[in-house]
């Protein structure tokens, strides 16, 4: 599959969901799914897992109209997909085959990158062996959405961890580089405010190929930094650049603290654009107001 030209200036990446009706999802929880009879968990699923393609394919025509270079799917997408002991999830996605194909498809034509960012409990440096299988196992489940939308084995469309439990790198680069090829090929790693700072993740991505997906506001909490304008954030910007082959396909997070560059939670509008990210070519946009943030992130770029 051909990678979609780089733009000269940024692209902006909507996170998941819009504010609005636009792009929604369902979902089921696990205490629900378990409380239905075996024989109709199937028919639970295909009738979910078959609505979010169709709103999966919808979201793809969205992202083209409002001119949404990079989107971060759901990884919630297909709920019960990664219940270790239940194949029910995959049995069910794998039929609808022709329908991903069909979704992966509608993205690609429109020019429009796709990520996914599993949940926090995928720890690929856990202390315990159990942690390590049950998250190798989801992350290959995730691999599988991807390779059944069609999307190539790259991080063109990437999936994206934190490094885990912290002090435990060595971990984190031994499980990496077991992983099956379909996950592995895909990863990217993202620094956090606590267990991995970039110079943490840096000789991590070396020593596995494996890209960095730099966070300044992640960055600038976990450093105590006065601003995401800091000397400091232009160098990780460049140092995660190095990560990336081609350096073209560049993702980095952009988010603002709502009361100040340490607070951790983020602002339902971008309010300060750092310098630094001005010739980044990719920037997926952390902000509560979605896509009404990338709309009023513009005219700082």
């Amino acid at each position: 599959m051909s990678t979609p030209p780089v733009s000269s200036t940024p692209n902006l990446g909507l996170v998941c969901i819009t504010t609005g009706p636009e792009v929604r999802f369902r979902t089921v929880t696990r205490t629900r799914y378990l409380s239905f009879p075996e024989e109709r968990r199937e028919e639970v699923l295909r009738e979910l897992y078959a609505d979010n393609v169709r709103r999966l394919t919808a979201a793809a025509a969205y992202c083209e109209a409002g001119g949404i270079r990079l989107y971060r799917m759901s990884a919630a997408l297909f709920p019960m997909l990664d219940l270790q002991g239940d194949a029910t999830g995959e049995t069910v996605l794998r039929s609808l085959s022709a329908e991903l194909k069909a979704a992966g498809a509608a993205f690609v034509e429109a020019g429009v990158r796709v990520l996914v960012h599993p949940d926090q409990f995928i720890v690929l440096s856990s202390d315990r062996p159990e942690v390590i299988e049950k998250s190798v196992y989801a992350l290959g489940c995730q691999a599988l959405v991807f390779d059944l939308l069609g999307f190539e084995r790259s991080p063109w469309n990437c999936i994206l961890l934190h490094g885990g439990k912290g002090g435990r790198a060595d971990t984190l680069r031994q499980t990496i580089e077991a992983l099956p090829e379909a996950a592995r090929s895909r990863l990217c790693l993202e620094n956090d405010e606590h267990a991995y700072g970039p110079a943490d993740l840096l000789p991590v991505c070396e020593a596995t190929d494996v890209p960095m997906i730099f966070d300044a506001h992640h960055h600038v909490v976990r450093e105590k930094l006065s601003s995401q304008d800091d000397s400091s954030v232009r160098e990780w910007v460049l140092k995660a650049r190095a990560t990336w082959t081609p350096p073209e396909w560049q993702v980095v997070h952009l988010s603002n603290g709502i009361d100040g560059p340490q607070d951790r939670r983020h602002t339902d509008l971008i309010t300060h654009f750092p310098e630094a990210y001005r010739d980044v070519p990719w920037i997926e946009v952390e902000a509560k107001g979605k896509e009404l943030a990338l709309a009023g992130l513009k005219p700082l770029m």
